[in-house]
């Protein structure tokens, strides 16, 4: 899997954590998934391809005004407790982080 596809396969897995545990709705509501459609939308069509570092290190912000604040809403609260939902993905994230 290359990183594109690991980083929507991450933002996906972390709305759905939102909206699951903080909104206490499931399905994803529409506004939701929007914003995982929106954001893996920006990732398909980022300037840097796999050599991108995470979106918040990023030197070009292309995601529009309202949806970054919508995503880091989301970010914000999934972040912290990625550990106790799927370690695995927050430690590669963490690591991600680190290296990019």
């Amino acid at each position: 899997m290359n990183r594109i596809e690991w980083e929507k396969r991450t933002v996906r897995k972390m709305i759905t954590l939102y909206c699951r545990h903080h909104l206490k709705q499931d399905p994803i509501p529409e506004e939701y998934a929007q914003l995982a459609d929106y954001a893996c939308e920006r990732l398909d069509h980022c300037k840097y391809g796999d050599n991108k570092n995470l979106c918040k290190n990023c030197a070009i912000h292309c995601y529009a005004p309202e949806k970054r604040q919508q995503i880091r809403e989301v970010m914000r609260w999934v972040g912290p407790r990625m550990m106790f939902y799927d370690p695995k993905e927050a430690l590669i994230h963490m690591l991600n982080g680190l290296l990019f």
